[in-house]
């Protein structure tokens, strides 16, 4: 009953009682602590090496290259930060979440960790060059005052990079089925991201739909290896919650090749030089 509430309010608090409740059911299907559905392809098959293959095509696309102070904003567990740190370690990493017993599970090393709302980030206006949103975003509510906050904190030429899962076209709650309940987050249309993006005064520089290769692969992992991972979860879980996870991600797939839900990664600038 709890999980059910928290799922149809999805105020904060709720949020991350889903997360504390749930995200264990993600680490023993996958066997890490990265929380996101992953970037499948031919040689990113298994969920970590996707999940991975996720984190480095985001951080191409954000430039992290060449980025000195980057805020990871519902970083989880902070997985992906410290893939991020080995990769480029001339950045500085901050990590805001609204989650504290997920921030306090981290390893703190070059990560200044922050506990947080996405709505009120804790930064002076105009000082760091990167925003980031892997897998969040649709949490975020409303999320256009998370965007408004990007915008304050960015400088001139940072850039705001979001992946998140959206509907599509006149997509409704009733072509979710299921998913209006399992999708424990707010249902954001691809639309609706983009006007809000506008609002704010962003440009979107680069936009890429990939959930072709998102949400298909993973049901087909999970359908693949239901037997083995249904073990591993029904050691912490009962039957049931295994039983929903199952059904959800079959209609997952399904969404997906009929064109309901998509998964896009989006490049943004601010719009104008202040």
């Amino acid at each position: 009953m709890d999980v059910f509430l928290w799922t149809f309010r999805r105020n904060e608090k709720d949020t991350v009682n889903l997360y504390n409740v749930l995200s264990p059911v993600m680490q023993l299907a996958t066997g890490g602590s990265m929380l996101n559905f992953g970037y499948w392809s031919s040689n990113n098959c298994d969920p970590l090496s996707a999940q991975e293959n996720l984190c480095m095509v985001f951080a191409d696309l954000a430039e992290l290259s060449s980025a000195k102070h980057v805020v990871d904003v519902g970083s989880g567990l902070s997985a992906p930060s410290h893939l991020w740190q080995q990769k480029f370690p001339n950045i500085f990493l901050y990590d805001v979440n609204i989650n504290y017993s997920q921030l306090y599970s981290g390893k703190k090393q070059k990560i200044e960790f922050l506990n947080s709302t996405s709505t009120k980030l804790p930064f002076v206006n105009n000082s760091v060059d990167r925003v980031l949103a892997l897998e969040s975003a649709q949490h975020f509510k409303p999320l256009s005052d998370f965007i408004v906050e990007s915008k304050r904190i960015l400088l001139d030429s940072g850039l705001l990079v979001m992946a998140i899962p959206v509907t599509l076209g006149n997509s409704s709650l009733k072509d979710l089925g299921m998913l209006k309940f399992t999708w424990s987050s707010e249902h954001y249309s691809l639309d609706a991201v983009r006007e809000i993006l506008d609002s704010c005064e962003f440009v979107i520089k680069n936009e890429q739909l990939i959930g072709k290769f998102v949400y298909e692969p993973l049901a087909d992992y999970y359908l693949k290896n239901r037997e083995h991972l249904k073990k591993s979860i029904l050691k912490e879980y009962p039957n049931y919650v295994e039983n929903i996870l199952y059904k959800s991600i079959v209609k997952m797939k399904s969404a997906s090749e009929k064109r309901i839900i998509d998964y896009v990664i989006l490049k943004c600038t601010p719009k104008t030089t202040r």
